[in-house]
């Protein structure tokens, strides 16, 4: 069963312009342990507005950087939070909380009071009012090229603030991991999100499409209802610039939607030789319909790195990623590009792009004992576990590689079960831990039991298992990895945990 936007977002006041945060606005955030809630609860700090939160899941990697700028959020929801004499002049919630809980004590109570209750995307909107706003889009990739974006622009020099949905390095954020970076730059980076209109508070002068790709079935049927929402937001900015990595499909397919319009279009792909056809990062075979404004060539991958050549309208060079996967390439690609498209010069993208350290939880290593090396990852999709795990045989050849995941959704593992069983079948042994849920509130269609049995029909002869919870996972995995073994842990939720706990018991005594 699918569900409009304003279904899933009920409740909330529609996405409009964005204007400045006022110094001493008082803004609460619902959720704010989240991702994407810390980052705008920093933006709107970091702009002198007075920043209140609360999240009934408690702590998360998120929070260190919140109590690091002097932001306290409290760990119980109550109405006291949005009423009295320090009552917020705004509510910020995540739709991870309208979703399934649209008569929330606290947004009962901001209705009550006249309090207006938005998305926090549009809080990060407004903290990058007067900004060029760069918006990444896609549906798979959108952290990793925004955080590689981030690093190239802010080493170059130009200072960039940004929101990207995965933990940004010290080096970045100038003091602990955080998944927001401010600066005094003209550009701001957000990574924007399709689910149910996440990205539409974002009007941004250039946006970037990694690709497209059919996801969240709770909200979209098919991949044609995922292209018909961005075509619909990228209406809003006719003028925007944007950067579409043509070698997929999907992507391919919003631009015939978009058809002709005023804004720049700069068409590039991973390419097979020097042949204008998708390669390594792209989805199809065959000849493009229109020829390549920028393309990169794979020249040669070890363990440790990826070597490529890139072909942009301002030059050609040479680059040697520290990163793996052929998908890796094509985030470097419309990187480039976008630099490129800002007015860097080729050898401050080169330099960026060599000297990207990766952001949290997109082929992450966590470390090794016993001989056992651990990889963390976000991935959920069936295209996104696929790249993932390409990437860490490219890391660690010739090993015996497990994969560890915890399906995101209940609606996700339903609707996708056969993909999700073929992709986690690639791998040599497979653990799935207990669904998490996040905003699906049905959770009665899918079972991670389920998941296995898909699998195991694919491959009866592999180790195939559903644990239970994210501890059981890793200490079943713990009594079954050997020396050479590598775990490869994908998911959301708390799967970082299977990573974390695998590590502490194979380190013990």
């Amino acid at each position: 069963m699918t569900r409009t936007a304003g279904e899933i977002g009920a409740g909330l006041a529609p996405a409009r312009a964005s204007r400045s945060i006022r110094p001493g606005e008082r803004i609460h955030i619902i959720g704010i342990a989240g991702a994407g809630a810390s980052a705008a609860a920093l933006h709107a700090h970091s702009q002198g507005a007075e920043v209140s939160g609360c999240d009934s899941g408690g702590p998360s990697p998120y929070t260190p950087a919140l109590e690091a700028a002097g932001i306290r959020p409290s760990w119980t929801h109550d109405a006291s939070h949005v009423v009295g004499e320090h009552a917020p002049e705004r509510l910020a919630v995540s739709k991870a909380m309208t979703a399934v809980d649209p008569d929330h004590a606290e947004l009962v109570a901001a209705r009550t009071a006249g309090i207006p209750i938005e998305p926090w995307q549009q809080v990060v909107a407004d903290a990058a009012h007067d900004r060029r706003l760069v918006a990444v889009a896609g549906t798979h990739g959108k952290s990793t090229s925004a955080g590689w974006l981030t690093h190239v622009l802010a080493d170059a020099g130009r200072d960039p603030s940004a929101f990207v949905g995965a933990l940004l390095p010290p080096a970045l954020t100038g003091s602990v991991p955080a998944t927001a970076r401010v600066g005094d730059g003209e550009d701001f980076v957000v990574e924007a999100d399709e689910y149910a209109g996440n990205f539409d508070p974002y009007r941004p002068a250039v946006v970037v499409l990694t690709n497209v790709d059919w996801d969240h079935p709770d909200v979209f049927r098919d991949e044609s209802e995922v292209v018909a929402a961005f075509a619909r937001w990228l209406g809003h900015v006719p003028d925007a610039s944007i950067i579409a990595n043509v070698g997929d499909r999907g992507t391919r397919r919003l631009l015939d939607a978009l058809g002709d319009r005023p804004g720049r279009v700069v068409r590039v792909a991973v390419v097979a030789g020097e042949q204008d056809r998708p390669g390594a990062g792209g989805s199809l075979d065959g000849p493009l319909d229109r020829a390549l404004d920028g393309r990169a060539t794979i020249e040669a991958t070890d363990a440790t790195s990826t070597s490529v050549s890139l072909s942009l309208a301002a030059g050609r060079f040479e680059a040697r990623l520290m990163t793996a996967g052929d998908h890796n390439v094509a985030n470097a690609l419309v990187v480039a590009a976008t630099g490129a498209e800002l007015g860097l010069p080729l050898d401050a993208i080169r330099k960026g792009l060599e000297t990207f350290p990766g952001v949290g939880r997109r082929l992450e290593r966590k470390g090794e004992a016993r001989g056992v090396v651990v990889y963390d990852d976000y991935g959920h999709h069936p295209t996104a576990i696929r790249a993932t795990l390409a990437a860490v045989r490219q890391r660690e050849p010739g090993r015996r590689v497990w994969v560890a995941a915890e399906p995101l959704t209940f609606h996700r593992t339903a609707a996708m079960l056969r993909p999700l069983a073929a992709a986690l079948a690639e791998a040599d042994g497979i653990a799935v831990a207990d669904i998490w849920a996040s905003r699906d509130p049905d959770r009665t269609i899918a079972t991670s039991a389920s998941l296995t049995e898909a699998t195991s029909r694919l491959v009866p002869s592999k180790p195939v298992a559903a644990p239970g919870d994210v501890d059981a996972t890793a200490d079943w995995l713990a009594d079954r990895v050997t020396a050479g073994d590598v775990v490869l842990v994908m998911g959301g939720g708390r799967s970082y945990r299977i990573g974390e706990r695998l590590l502490e018991r194979l380190a013990a005594p």
